[in-house]
């Protein structure tokens, strides 16, 4: 083994908290430790320090401060967006998603049409992970309650085109329905522009883009046309109850603001995506048997799916989590199912070759050589588990 000098490749899973953000926190883990909901100083120096990390989510999302809702994370936000349509259009049933989202929307969207009856309509992807258009735009009438898009995937890096969304936007406004964002893994790698796209909700999550897990931000549109999940109190403007995670917000303001710094750094952004690049490309040539799945679309540019043929990506991911080098076959939030990811199979991955498929996703923090050992670990990897079924 070599975990002396190990190889995260799993950003889209979690990031490393950034020091800056963690320095920040600091002081309200320790004594400034007040409930910004407290009248005295104490509690107003919390309040301060929540709105100016306000101020720094809504920059990353591109937004007004005031429709920035601070969550526990992208699976909240995601649930209280879902939730909403639920609330607000009880006499609409349907709910459309498409079938590369992740579990976070899809689940509570099946569980609503078990539970009340009420119709999940899955839209389909072509060969690439991109929508159907016209399937999408055909689900959307007068019956609609909530359409909740994946924006950009978490297992294959491919974004839904700008253009498509705010399409699928106006359709939405046209037929009264509401359109959400799972915008989860586009923050910090995409310029975002919420006032822009036209969608009606939008999610993001702060260990995705090196702040601290259990925050995230929940884009609102319109607070007319919002229904909060959580109850009980007036933080947030009456759209989220419970004591606010000061220490936790100042993190997620600090990793927002190095996200959009990142962002605008156009040879930063360039950097990441040729490393991206590089290991893929090598891969591709040193292994026989492997393809980039969704490598046509534009893609996120630190996410890479690749499959290997006559390997089981369970075991490769074992071996190379021995190894040092560590990545992920799909999804972390569904990775304990051991079965080929849905997303490929939407796509039409072969079922045995999807059975062989990483996701490796780099951060801004990824070296060249990092890449390079993974580079040669992979590669030997798979060499050995083929040489020890040579007839799969």
């Amino acid at each position: 083994m070599h975990l002396s000098d190990p190889v995260y490749l799993d950003h889209n899973a979690t990031t490393p908290l950034a020091p800056e953000a963690l320095e920040a926190m600091l002081p309200y883990l320790r004594g400034d430790f007040g409930n910004s909901s407290s009248p005295h100083r104490m509690g107003v120096d919390a309040a301060r320090a929540i709105e100016s990390a306000r101020i720094d989510v809504a920059d990353l999302v591109g937004c007004a401060p005031d429709r920035v809702v601070l969550t526990g994370g992208g699976t909240e936000s995601i649930a209280t967006a879902i939730a909403a349509g639920r609330r607000l259009q009880p006499g609409r049933r349907r709910f459309v998603h498409s079938a590369v989202e992740h579990p976070a929307s899809s689940a509570p969207i099946r569980r609503y049409a078990e539970e009340d009856g009420l119709e999940a309509r899955v839209v389909g992807v072509d060969a690439n992970g991109l929508l159907e258009r016209d399937e999408v735009l055909a689900a959307i009438d007068g019956d609609t309650a909530l359409v909740s898009l994946l924006w950009g995937n978490n297992e294959t890096g491919v974004v839904q085109p700008r253009e498509l969304i705010v399409e699928i936007a106006n359709a939405c406004r046209a037929a009264g329905a509401l359109l959400h964002l799972d915008a989860v893994q586009m923050a910090g790698k995409a310029v975002i522009d919420a006032e822009d796209l036209g969608a009606d909700l939008l999610s993001i999550s702060g260990h995705k883009f090196h702040g601290p897990k259990g925050t995230g931000a929940l884009f609102v549109r319109d607070d007319e046309r919002f229904a909060p999940l959580l109850m009980g109190g007036s933080h947030e403007g009456l759209r989220r109850a419970g004591t606010v995670n000061t220490a936790g917000v100042v993190g997620l303001g600090v990793a927002a603001r190095m996200a959009l710094d990142h962002l605008l750094d156009a040879s930063a952004m360039a950097a990441m995506g040729a490393r991206r690049d590089r290991l893929e490309n090598a891969l591709v040539e040193r292994v026989p048997g492997t393809t980039v799945n969704g490598a046509s679309a534009v893609r996120t540019p630190n996410t890479s799916n690749v499959s290997f043929s006559g390997v089981h990506g369970n075991a490769l991911l074992t071996l190379l989590s021995e190894r040092g080098v560590f990545v992920s076959t799909g999804s972390a939030c569904g990775s304990s199912k051991r079965k080929p990811s849905p997303v490929l199979l939407a796509m039409g991955v072969d079922e045995e070759l999807a059975g062989g498929s990483l996701r490796l996703s780099i951060a801004r923090t990824t070296t060249d050589a990092e890449i390079e050992r993974a580079i040669d670990v992979i590669s030997s990897s798979v060499e050995q588990l083929r040489a020890l079924a040579p007839s799969a």
